[in-house]
């Protein structure tokens, strides 16, 4: 039995690399993740009980009770659609580059070198900023515990919330520097902890509540309380930013690729199921609070704990009780925080092989000892240390961050699907193909991720003042402007030398290391389509 199997990794692991190759790249890094630890990558990224802590204040004052329940299951459809059309794209071409990878391959040769361009730095700006936002609402829950435990009376400040902050980012960098068969195991303890975290909020949550605060059916399936003042039709929709960051970053699993044995088939499934599992749980989540929140959503908001969820955590299981669930909440917000660095620093590994980024040079390299991109991940840490120092500009300037997060990844999201379509090229579908649903599906997809990105960029309310301004256009706008400007940039711009996703055979072949490969050390570029099949395999 142990023989069939070490021979069906190995057949795995062969076919895996005879993909990779085809797709211009040798192979670096170990494929130590199975199929069931990439979906743990995707889940524990999605971090569903934390997730749904740290952006519940998005749904409760928009739509209050039906925002919470209809909104998630709204929202979960379409975010099927987005999963299925990038899964498509997955399975045809797995590699850690993803999404500006497929994006080059179908683009029309005038222009996508910079759409290549735009794409790989919205996908970079977005796993910096998930790590950033991840992070900073570990931070805040962690305060909350400590305002449990003193029965409400800590109130923090900004000083102390960013070195909490420091301190988590930090010690996530340790961890995932570490080998890549530590961090393939490690997804194992990460699912079974979120899933048994959902079950018992899912569960233990209506059976402790006592009955003042429990709602009835009318209330919580069809209570709206529209709070912040805009109209009810337009309230509903900013609710659904809570599912949208909460079910986001999908696109984890294509940046293991690489690490995945049977990728081509693993790959998408893990965003599929990743998708699925955490719509039926976070509705049941969802549900939960919705019939155990009671009627006074104000009192939730302006808790001195500082987290909706926290509060009615503590209105239903008390001080201990809301304590030891809320230490699990904590737990599984740290880990969720280590993926999004894990995923983060493959997806800068993999922009900077291609040369892409500033310094390349010393970020495209494995360390011999671990086999994993360790400066990748130091260098996506300091990025996300800076832009923490945000939270002393203003609580919206941080805030941004969380939209950031979901607007960032759409624009990197929308055009690899779109350009499929819109430009003449041969693709050729991977084992996981949607047939004629393909065209339909990803205009679904696109449709609703543009309109959505214009929603985001809506203020919470419809008075605000400079301060109370949501300012993720001004923060994305700036991140993207510097990225376009780099492109452009007299002499040293992109515009003169980057050509995309560059192969990397020719230094396999001569029998270099990993460790000692530079992006100015690479072949000159030639055309790679995006024409992977189960039978090229």
């Amino acid at each position: 039995m142990a023989t069939r199997d070490t021979s069906k990794l190995h057949s795995h692991q062969s076919a895996d690399e005879a993909i990779l190759a085809k797709l211009g790249y040798k192979q670096e890094f170990r494929r130590a993740f199975t199929p069931l630890e990439v979906f743990g990558v995707a889940f524990s990224y999605i971090g569903l009980l934390p997730s749904t802590a740290s952006v519940l204040f998005y749904a409760v004052p928009n739509g209050g009770p039906v925002a919470m329940v209809w909104g998630w299951a709204v929202a979960s459809a379409f975010i099927m659609c987005i999963g299925l059309a990038m899964a498509e794209l997955a399975s045809a071409a797995p590699t850690s580059g993803g999404l500006y990878y497929w994006t080059h391959s179908l683009a029309s040769p005038r222009c996508r070198n910079f759409l290549a361009w735009i794409v790989g730095y919205a996908n970079t700006i977005q796993s910096i900023t998930a790590v950033a936002s991840v992070d900073w609402a570990c931070a805040v829950q962690i305060t909350a515990a400590v305002s449990i435990a003193s029965n409400q009376a800590y109130a923090t400040t900004n000083e102390e919330l960013y070195g909490i902050f420091a301190a988590l980012v930090l010690s996530h960098a340790v961890i995932v520097s570490l080998g890549t068969k530590f961090l393939a195991r490690l997804q194992r303890v990460y699912i079974l902890l979120n899933v048994c975290l959902c079950l018992i909020v899912i569960i233990a949550l209506p059976a402790a509540t006592p009955r003042e605060y429990r709602n009835t059916a009318n209330f919580a399936l069809g209570g709206f309380k529209n709070l912040n003042g805009w109209p009810s039709g337009l309230a509903f929709i900013l609710s659904l930013t809570a599912p949208l960051w909460t079910i986001g970053g999908y696109d984890s699993s294509v940046h293991m690729s690489e690490e995945a044995s049977n990728a081509a088939v693993a790959i998408p499934w893990a965003i599929i199921s990743s998708i699925g599992m955490s719509a039926i749980l976070g509705l049941g989540i969802n549900i939960s609070l919705a019939f155990c929140m009671g009627t006074d959503l104000n009192a939730i908001l302006s808790s001195p704990i500082g987290q909706p969820m926290a509060q009615i955590l503590y209105n239903s299981l008390g001080q201990k009780g809301t304590l030891a669930v809320w230490c699990l909440v904590i737990i599984a917000q740290y880990m969720m925080g280590s993926s999004c660095l894990l995923v983060g620093s493959r997806q800068t590994f993999a922009f900077s092989r291609d040369g892409a980024l500033p310094f390349s040079r010393y970020l495209y390299r494995i360390n011999r000892y671990t086999n994993t991109p360790v400066n990748t991940v130091w260098f996506d840490t300091i990025l996300v240390l800076a832009i923490g120092l945000l939270a002393f500009a203003s609580t919206q300037a941080i805030d941004a961050v969380f939209t950031i997060a979901v607007t960032a990844s759409y624009i990197s999201y929308i055009t690899p699907i779109a350009t499929r379509f819109v430009f003449e090229n041969d693709f050729k579908p991977g084992p996981f193909n949607l047939g004629r649903l393909s065209f339909p599906i990803a205009a679904i997809a696109v449709s609703w991720m543009v309109f959505m990105i214009v929603i985001f960029f809506l203020p919470a309310t419809p008075q605000v003042t400079a301060q109370e301004m949501n300012y993720t256009v001004v923060v994305l706008g700036g991140f993207m402007s510097l990225a376009i400007f780099w492109y452009y940039c007299p002499v040293y711009g992109g515009v003169h030398w980057f050509n995309g996703p560059v192969p990397n055979l020719a230094l396999a072949n001569k029998g270099e290391h990993g460790d000692e490969d530079s992006a100015s050390e690479k072949t000159d570029k030639r055309d790679i389509e995006l024409s992977v099949s189960a039978v090229d395999a």
